[in-house]
């Protein structure tokens, strides 16, 4: 397929990530969506695992993710397929969801897209130690794994405010966005070496 083709496929999918973040936002009972681990494993409400990560608490949550997402479009603008970016944000999603239920068993609700979005910056960092000079890599790769540092040690950054951050959600997604593009790394060698 040729590349335009698949660069205007990426910008109407995010464009059309970006409206489905705000009209969910934007619902009069965001609670309905959230991630609630009582109801996901008590009553079966799985539908909460991907639309957690959809809805957000308020306003600024919602316009601090979705500035997120403008961030991470303009450093990746064609680093992955349509496919690729896909299987990134499904396995950041996923890590999320298995690390709050395995390992924060604690945790009784969540909302927002930031996890998710660790997990793109991971990956993306992967493909630019591919693709762009090392030192750009090293710097991306320095601002996240410092960012990630600071927050398991010293808890959430300045910039959230008042508002409860779940730190984990970006370690976790980090590591799934991380473990996809690795292995979208190998796949592409492994095709390459064919």
């Amino acid at each position: 397929m040729p590349r335009r083709r698949v660069e205007r496929r990426g910008w109407a999918a995010i464009g059309l990530l970006a409206a489905v973040i705000v009209l969910l936002s934007l619902t009069p009972d965001v609670a309905t969506l959230r991630y609630e681990r009582v109801l996901i494993l008590q009553q079966g409400e799985w539908w909460r695992l991907l639309t957690g990560h959809l809805v957000h608490a308020n306003v600024h949550h919602l316009l601090l993710n979705l500035a997120g997402l403008a961030l991470v479009v303009a450093l990746f603008p064609v680093e992955y397929s349509l496919a690729g970016w896909t299987v990134i944000v499904l396995a950041s999603v996923l890590a999320i969801d298995l690390g709050f239920v395995f390992l924060r068993p604690g945790l009784v609700w969540y909302v927002g897209a930031s996890g998710v979005l660790h997990g793109v910056l991971a990956a993306g960092a992967i493909k630019w130690w591919r693709e762009q000079p090392r030192w750009l890599a090293a710097v991306l790769s320095a601002i996240l794994l410092g960012k990630l540092t600071w927050e398991q040690t010293q808890g959430a950054l300045p910039l959230s405010g008042s508002m409860p951050v779940i730190v984990d959600a970006h370690l976790f997604g980090a590591v799934g966005g991380a473990c996809a593009g690795l292995a979208l790394w190998a796949r592409q060698r492994l095709v390459n070496s064919k």
